[in-house]
This record gives C-alpha cells, structure tokens and sequence, in this order.
C-alpha cells in the first residue's frame, strides 16, 4: 500500500510537470515571421515588458548586457550562446579556424588539417596589416576584399587591387569616403559586396570599433561559379543546441541569387534594384538548385561537393567547441554563407548568429515560417521528444557527439569507410508527413 502510494504520487509530480510545459511563456521583438510562429504556437502566449518568461528569442544587446543578471529555470530556453560572436564575428571566426587547422596538423597531420581550407586568405587588420602586405606583394593584380568585422547588409566592404586604394581605411575615413554599397551600380571600377543578413548584425556592431576590418582573398572575382549567368551563394541553416556535448542540426531547406550588381548576392542590396520583383524576390529553393547541378555534373559530384558543405559546418563548429561557453539554456541558429568556385569546391564567406527573419518575398515567407516552426519543434519547450531523434521536420541531426550515421547500425561503420553522415541538404523534404508520423507516435 505505501509503495503503491509513492508510486502513484510519483505519477502525479510526473504529471503535474508535464502539464506545466504545455503553458510557455515567451518574448521576442516584433519580426514578422519569427512573431507570426510564435503567437500560432499552440499553448504559447508572449509576455510584454517585464513578465516571467520561459521562452526568449533575443537579440544580443540584451544578451550582453542581461545574460549574467538573470536566473533561469531549469526548462528556460534562450537563442543565443552567450560568447556566440566567436563563430560569428568575422576575425574572430578566422583567429579560431587557423588555430584548429594548426591543431589538426600537430594530432591527425596534414591531411586532416587540409579539410579546414575552406576560407581563402584573410587577415585581421590592421593587427596583421605587415602579414598582409607581404601576402599582397607575392601577387600583383589579385582583388582583395576588405570587410568590417561586425557589420551587415554590405556596409562599409569594398573591394582594391592596390594598396594605396586602402589609404582612407588606414586613416580611419573608410566608411565616409567609400561609396555607399546600397548605390553602386554594376559598371564601377571597385565594387562593394556583403552579407545576406537584412537586420540583425547591426546588433553587433557596437562591439568592435568599425575600423578592425579582415582582408580577404577574393574568391568570387575571378573563379566563382554561375548559375544561368548570375552570381550566387547559399544561405544554409545550422541549428546548435549544445557545445558540450556536440549537438548540430542541419535544414533541408535556401538559396540565393545576384543578378543585378557585380559581386552582390545580399538581399538588402538586390532589393534596392529597379528591377528587383517583390514578389519572386531573388532566392531559389535548395531542392532546385540540387537538381540543377546534378543535370549539369552528374549525381557524384554533387554529392562531393555536399558532403564537403557537410564538412564546413561541423568544422566551424569544432574549432570553437572549446571557447563557446556552452549553458544549458543557450541555443543557436546559425546561418552559413557559402561560394561555390568553378571547380564545385565550397568556400565560407561568414557565419551569422542572428540570420535576418525578415522575408523578401512570399516563397521566402513560406521557407523561413517552416525553418522556425521546425526549429521550435527541436528546441522542445513541450517536452515531446524523446531524445533519440534523427530527424524532425526540416532538420536532420548531423552530429550529436559524433557524426550521426544516415541508416542504424554500429558506431564502427564510421572507421570501415561505409558511414554516411545523417544530412540531406537540398533533397526532397516531406516535413509535414514527417513531423505527422513523429507527434503521432508521440
């Protein structure tokens, strides 16, 4: 009779937790889709001003100066790792990439270490201006691009052949004397490029004086790869729920395309065009572009060159395993952008930490509701998962303290050269089907 009783009063503790959870609070910033996923979440409510809150899509002003004075339960989720601007801040995303690559070379050797090579040359500046200048004098000609470390939307990026070109940036006038990359039209001499994100590194940039820039070997100048004639990169989403253990989801799902400036795939820019369409916008759906390359390069190659995305990801994630401070409460989706060169090798161009939510155009509506809505389901505020999810929605789990395999079977497949990592990106994605199986089940 007691046993039954402690049994049953366990139940009941088990039960009353779990009815909690479908009651979450939450708080963000009014962005259009982020705000609509949210507020259609059944059981979500928000919470204005300064209500307890379970659920906090933040921005990372509030991060800093809020993080460390606020107490968190233990079921409280937040979107940012507290020192996230180690991945996402362009030198710094540099300084740690070089010492994994050095890493890597002491412990595996160099051909592991050759699996990092996936930025072309940059420099902090002006810390490694010397370093620079001699890596400039070995090829004359080569276009380089200079870059503030923590800025969005193109501002302040121009490109130079010669040194001289980067007088006003060494004298502190970079940003008032260049021109503006929002009115640069296709025939200039030096064009500005940028970034994708419409919003959320303006967040960022208080943090770093917007004299610190990178100087970068411009990939995109001579050898990038075009689609139908355009210029283009990949906006690909990285969902990282822990640093300590691992966790990383990789989407299924975008793509975007520059056919109206020279060396511009930034959405903010392309909007400003006159022929710019509201409507179509400027991306292709990633599914699209897959079938594309594989008409063109044969099913072999592209698989090649997706497997070394793969690579680039969970790379980016390594080299900064060991600095992130990893809580319990932090998650983050990250948004890669990533060049493809002539020859399908992949290159970063830069990691954001706060990917803009903003939709260009009702196709971009539609993706970035799913992406949201997904990431929502992974980050598990109901507690409805079990935990042993490979897959939920959009998102397929690519590394979980170690590479997760495609198919079941025994961690040693991995060394016999038969693993095949848990990722789809760019495949057909039947999420609504999936994600009814799955809470079925559930």
């Amino acid at each position: 009779s007691l046993l039954n009783s402690l049994v049953l009063s366990m139940c009941c503790a088990a039960l009353s937790c779990r009815e909690q959870r479908t009651l979450i609070r939450f708080k963000t910033k009014p962005v259009n889709t982020l705000m609509d996923v949210l507020r259609h979440r059944p059981g979500w409510v928000e919470v204005k001003d300064e209500g307890e809150w379970d659920f906090y899509w933040c921005d990372v002003r509030w991060l800093q100066k809020n993080f460390d004075q606020t107490y968190m339960n233990k079921h409280v989720r937040i979107s940012h790792f507290r020192n996230y601007y180690e991945l996402t801040q362009k030198n710094y995303m540099v300084k740690n990439l070089k010492r994994f690559r050095k890493q890597l070379e002491r412990e595996a050797g160099k051909v592991e270490a050759a699996k990092c090579d996936f930025f072309p040359k940059t420099f902090d500046m002006p810390r490694e201006y010397h370093l620079f200048v001699d890596e400039f004098r070995k090829s004359p000609g080569v276009t380089w691009i200079m870059k503030p470390v923590a800025r969005s939307q193109g501002k302040g990026i121009f490109l130079f052949r010669r040194l001289k070109d980067i007088m006003d940036w060494r004298k502190g006038t970079a940003g008032k004397k260049l021109i503006s990359v929002e009115a640069q039209p296709v025939h200039a001499n030096i064009n500005p490029s940028g970034s994708h994100d419409t919003k959320s590194s303006d967040d960022q940039k208080d943090e770093i004086p917007a004299e610190n820039y990178v100087a970068q070997r411009n990939i995109c100048y001579t050898n990038q790869f075009s689609l139908t004639g355009r210029k283009f990169d990949l906006r690909v989403y990285v969902l990282v729920m822990s640093y300590n253990p691992l966790q990383a989801w990789l989407t299924r799902f975008t793509l975007n395309i520059d056919d109206h400036y020279v060396h511009l795939t930034n959405v903010a820019v392309q909007k400003k065009s006159p022929d710019y369409h509201p409507g179509k916008g400027c991306k292709w759906m990633l599914q699209r572009f897959r079938q594309y390359l594989v008409s063109k390069h044969g099913p072999e190659a592209v698989e090649t060159l997706f497997s070394d995305m793969d690579n680039i990801f969970i790379r980016c994630l390594q080299s900064v395993q060991k600095v992130i401070i990893s809580d319990k409460h932090c998650f983050e989706l990250y948004g890669y952008d990533i060049l493809i060169d002539q020859d399908l090798k992949p290159w970063l161009l830069g990691i954001n930490a706060s990917p803009s939510l903003m939709a260009s155009s009702q196709e971009d509506y539609e993706l970035k509701t799913c992406l949201l809505e997904d990431t929502l389901h992974v980050v598990d505020m109901e507690a409805r998962l079990t935990g042993r999810e490979k897959r939920v929605g959009g998102f397929d789990l690519m590394w979980n303290d170690g590479p997760v395999s495609r198919e079941e079977g025994p961690a040693d497949l991995f060394r016999m050269r038969t693993f095949v990592t848990n990722t789809h990106l760019g495949c057909v994605n039947d999420r609504k089907e999936q994600l009814r199986q799955l809470f079925s089940s559930l």
